[in-house]
């Protein structure tokens, strides 16, 4: 039996990571300040990136037994981590107002923030199966808590919705948890072979049962992208969970999903499948999102169209990974800017309220209406959005140079299917009030509009905007993105 090495180096973000859940666990244990815990996760954060840039993605991996790694750097889990820390590190800065008014324990959050941002980075490293569902399960677990997890202050309603919730994102996950251990078990129980560079299409007298492993597998992993048919948690969830953590499902947790399956689709023929549930979740996403009228579930059926343009790229195996990993960067950074909008114009601990509470929102927060329309922009793959734009384009390039015109006339369509409610709710940001003196429909808008707002929400706002205009001015930056993943 060959010993197996260890580069200590290679495992950085892995420490990193994991180290920043046990120092946000020390800073709430010695100084019980949120100053000291929100600075905690912070510098983990940046230092969880830093050491994935250290390590890069040219280093040899380390649990290596003969030719096989468990901890695979490259260039892809180089970007992930990256991603992983700064979502993190987002969500905190959107989670702080509410945060400061008592909404959960700031202790808590922090750590199962952490937690998530840890699994994360493992599905980004993952050599084998066992790690790579260990990770996407790290990733998870936490933020069943993270839903749920709401402190309720003195002379406030008491609503089930975020408990509701918690349940029915734990319960799913469980069975789709179990589908892909077992598509796992029965992969392995006709191959013998467990690390991901080992995976092969069943041959032999065992090829039925590999291939029904493979499958199982993919659908399992499927549910983290909300990919349907086993998308009917996510629009209960964004909607029940605190605003902040329902940025971290829609971006977070969908691109460990991504990452997951990629790992997968990238070794064995799971063509047929990934793309006819490209096509369901591309096509039900959109339709059913032009039929909504609250926020979050808006961008939770926007979330899931998207994860079917995502999962067209995947369609097309190793060919299609860059593509889909470049669209999956760039869709998380549109969408954490657009739920981040969403943060800052509601008042701390808010839900999203009704499309009708944003009438009239752009005008009178400038710089917040803009940020939300280029954001949707993006999302829409429309001028000035360059970068949604450009990643769109990348993705139906690559299907055409597969031979898969078919599919990227689909994505297409749907793509035009989309505009009508991206267009809808951006117009309305500028519309004026139906009745003069009114501004806002929603009671929790009217208050957020008429009393000060915390410097932080301010702050926040400031720093996605700018944002937005970076991602306009960087609209080729998917293609580059996409040449150096390639």
């Amino acid at each position: 039996m060959t010993a197996q090495t260890v580069d200590h180096v290679s495992l950085l973000p892995l420490y990193a990571a994991a180290g920043t859940a046990v120092l946000v666990l020390l800073a709430d244990l010695l100084f019980a300040s949120r100053a000291a815990i929100f600075g905690a996760l912070t510098s983990g954060g940046i230092a969880t990136a830093a050491g994935a840039i250290v390590v890069g993605g040219s280093r040899v991996g380390t649990f290596c037994a003969a030719s096989s790694c468990s901890w695979v750097p490259s260039p892809l889990a180089m970007v992930a981590a990256v991603v992983f820390a700064g979502l993190t590190v987002g969500v905190l800065g959107l989670s702080v107002p509410s945060l400061r008014l008592g909404t959960a324990p700031a202790g808590e959050f922090c750590f199962l923030l952490a937690c998530s941002m840890t699994g994360g980075v493992v599905v980004g490293y993952a050599g084998d199966l066992i790690t790579l569902i260990v990770g996407v399960e790290t990733l998870t677990l936490p933020l069943y808590l993270l839903v749920g997890l709401r402190r309720f202050v003195p002379g406030e309603k008491v609503s089930t919705a975020s408990a509701s919730a918690s349940v029915t994102f734990f319960l799913i996950s469980v069975i789709s948890t179990a589908i892909a251990l077992l598509g796992a078990a029965l992969n392995y129980a006709a191959t013998g072979a467990l690390h991901l560079d080992r995976l092969v299409d069943g041959v032999g007298p065992f090829a039925p049962v590999a291939n029904a492993g493979v499958a199982l597998l993919v659908i399992g992993l499927a549910f983290k992208v909300a990919a349907v048919p086993l998308h009917a948690w996510a629009p209960a969830t964004y909607e029940g969970a605190p605003l902040p953590v329902a940025a971290y499902l829609s971006t977070a947790s969908k691109l460990g999903g991504v990452l997951a399956l990629a790992a997968i689709v990238a070794r064995v023929d799971a063509a047929a499948l990934t793309g006819v549930l490209a096509v369901l979740t591309m096509t039900v996403g959109n339709l059913v999102a032009l039929r909504q009228t609250r926020m979050v579930r808006l961008l939770a059926w926007s979330s899931i169209a998207q994860a079917g343009y995502i999962l067209a790229a995947l369609a097309l195996g190793g060919a299609g990974v860059a593509a889909a990993a470049a669209y999956s960067v760039f869709f998380v950074v549109l969408e954490l800017i657009a739920f981040g909008v969403v943060v800052a114009l509601r008042p701390p601990g808010a839900d999203g309220g009704s499309l009708l509470a944003y009438r009239g929102a752009g005008r009178r927060s400038p710089w917040l209406g803009a940020a939300l329309v280029l954001a949707f922009a993006g999302l829409a793959g429309l001028p000035p959005g360059l970068a949604g734009l450009f990643a769109k384009v990348t993705v139906v390039d690559a299907l055409i140079d597969n031979g898969h015109g078919w599919l990227a006339g689909v994505v297409a369509l749907n793509a035009v299917i989309g505009l009508a409610y991206y267009v809808r709710v951006s117009a309305l940001l500028y519309t004026k009030p139906e009745a003069p003196g009114i501004s806002v429909v929603d009671p929790a808008l009217l208050e957020a509009a008429t009393h000060p707002r915390l410097p932080v929400s301010r702050a926040v706002g400031f720093v996605l905007a700018a944002a937005s205009l970076v991602a306009v001015a960087l609209g080729f930056a998917p293609q580059l993105l996409f040449d150096a993943l390639s």
